[in-house]
Order: structure tokens, then C-alpha cells, then sequence
């Protein structure tokens, strides 16, 4: 899309000025060096063969992902749950800081960091490695006392940091799923950002890492993709 045959930016200016502005302090923030890291890639490094989605299955995925944004897996705890439980869990009281979306919910309890994700999305293997890494975010910005929690933009920047930390393919791709059952299509949403805003994220990302036509983006579902590309022309034009 272009006007007068210049690439237009696939988000509004306001959406445009704060991803440029947030992942320039991500960047101050957690340094330089973590834009050279490679992007994570949906792999066996995640879902070996004989992956079930069992509760081992997901503890053994939280510790490399927790590993590959700098949280050691002992300062967090991960607590598992039924789904009927859930609504419940985020409920609970008192907490000093918390946290939660529709699958997952961190929280200060007791002087610890606690994780609690939804034993469904392991079903889900790309969405949980989005929602593990999101719930991960938190522990970093919000535990190691980086942001405000009272913030407006507090959920959008810890998806934007999976985006940072070289998660963005699951975090983008899980953004909205599509599944048919038998009553017809059914649309689902997980995290803050809309697909242009993760696709110029991902632009974004990828201009500050020198890239101008990434291998990764293959990996990325259709929408967030065409976004991607997009963001790239305008990126490269201005």
C-alpha cells in the first residue's frame, strides 16, 4: 500500500511512534547484543519427537524459554492449571503486582515471582511458547522492577519484548488462530497487538538487526507476513 508510490507504513503514526520509541528502550534496557541473538524458531528445541503436552512437556519448555530470556528458572515458579481453575486463580488475593490474560497470569505472591498457565494451551505448542515467553516478559519488566505496573501500555510492551527477545514468529502467529469445529470457523486472540502492529514490530526488529529480507519471515502465518513486508518497503524508503 503506497500513496504516490511511497510505501505506507502498515499502522497508524501513533502505533508507528510508540513501537519505534519502545523498542529503542527495550533496547537501552536489556542492551544491543540481544538483537544479534538468532530469531527462535518453532523447532525440536521446543516440541522434540514424542511431545504430548504433558505437564513434563511444558515444565521442560518454561525452563528454555526462561533460559533464553534471561530468567533463571528457579526464581520462578510455574504452577499448572485445570482449566475450570483459572478463572479462580486470577481472582485470588492478595497479591502485590499481578498480571493476566486469557491463558496465563503472573503475580507477586509471598516475596516470589509465580507463573500460573492454563494446562489447555499445551495443546496449543506455539501458542504456549507465546504465552510462557509473554508471562516470562512480565518477570523482567514488572519483577525486576524495569516499568510501572500501573502503566496503560504495560500488556502491549510485554508482548513487543517477546518480539525484542527474538520470539516474535510464536508471538505473531498465535495473535489470532483459526479452527474449525462443527458449528463452522472460530476465531481466537492471544496477546495485546494487532497483526499490523506485530508485523511492523517485526519490521522494525529486523531494520535494527540489518536485515532487509529475513529467512525467518517464511515462518510467519500469511497476515502478519504480508504486514512484515510492508513495513520493510516503508522502512527502507524512509
Amino acid at each position: 500500500m503506497a500513496w504516490w508510490g511511497r510505501p505506507k507504513c502498515p499502522v497508524r503514526a501513533e502505533e508507528q511512534l510508540w513501537i519505534e520509541e519502545s523498542l529503542d528502550w527495550l533496547t537501552r534496557e536489556f542492551g544491543a547484543e540481544v538483537l544479534r541473538r538468532p530469531v527462535v524458531l518453532p523447532s525440536v528445541e521446543f516440541f522434540p519427537a514424542g511431545y504430548t503436552g504433558s505437564e513434563a512437556d511444558v515444565r521442560a519448555v518454561f525452563a528454555t524459554v526462561a533460559g533464553l530470556v534471561g530468567v533463571p528458572v528457579e526464581r520462578v515458579v510455574l504452577e499448572l492449571e485445570p482449566d475450570d481453575a483459572f478463572d479462580e486463580l486470577v481472582d485470588e488475593l492478595p497479591v502485590a503486582m499481578s498480571s493476566h490474560g486469557a491463558a496465563a497470569h503472573w503475580r507477586r505472591r509471598d516475596g516470589e515471582s509465580v507463573i500460573a498457565v492454563e494446562l489447555a494451551k499445551a495443546r496449543e505448542p506455539v501458542a504456549l511458547v507465546a504465552t510462557i515467553a509473554h508471562e516470562l516478559g512480565h518477570e523482567r519488566l514488572l519483577g525486576e522492577g524495569r516499568r510501572d505496573p500501573g502503566r496503560r501500555d504495560d500488556e502491549p510492551l510485554t508482548d513487543l519484548f517477546t518480539v525484542f527477545f527474538g520470539f516474535g514468529i510464536f508471538t505473531a502467529n498465535a495473535a489470532f488462530e483459526h479452527s474449525r469445529s462443527q458449528s463452522g470457523w472460530r476465531t481466537s486472540r492471544l496477546g495485546y497487538l494487532t497483526e499490523p502492529m506485530y508485523g511492523y514490530a517485526l519490521a522494525r526488529y529486523a531494520w535494527l538487526r540489518g536485515e532487509v529480507d529475513p529467512a525467518w519471515a517464511a515462518r510467519l502465518d500469511t497476515n502478519p507476513r504480508a504486514y512484515l513486508k510492508q513495513g520493510l518497503k516503508y522502512l527502507g524508503a524512509n
